[in-house]
């Protein structure tokens, strides 16, 4: 466990934590909205199969590879000497490892999917965020 002068200091991670407030919230208010007003967000049809598809695969994508890092934070033996810095920004859950030692069966079923679920939402983010700024092709405006 990490005592003292090894802790990240709390300051440096205020705008971090923003971010991910806000990520959060831009994925619950897209949750919550219209499909029309989606649509017409991204400049697609309500019903094109693309609107949901590409975001749902990022939001996939990206719950996995954090899930997996959510482990791999946890299962890592400590000869790694992983920087507390770069694991917190990768897995927010890394804080929890760090102040006091969670089971085995909380790591698997309670914090992963937590860090799962944060950076999910960002592929989400992410992928609307594309949808909504890339310019359409051709064979999208006929």
């Amino acid at each position: 466990m990490l005592r003292g002068a090894e802790l990240p200091v709390q300051s440096e991670w205020v705008i971090f934590a923003v971010a991910l407030a806000l990520v959060g919230v831009f994925s619950v208010t897209v949750s919550v909205l219209p499909r029309s007003w989606i649509a017409n967000a991204c400049k697609k049809d309500r019903d094109d199969k693309q609107l949901f598809s590409a975001p749902l695969k990022l939001l996939g994508g990206f719950a996995a590879i954090s899930y997996l890092v959510g482990l791999v934070a946890y299962l890592a033996p400590h000869r790694w000497n992983l920087d507390p810095q770069l694991m917190f920004s990768l897995c927010p859950m890394y804080f929890v490892k760090m102040a006091f030692d969670p089971s085995l069966v909380a790591i698997f079923f309670l914090l992963a999917p937590m860090n799962a679920a944060v950076y999910g939402s960002l592929g989400l983010t992410l992928g609307y965020a594309w949808l909504a700024l890339r310019k359409p092709t051709s064979s999208q405006t006929s």
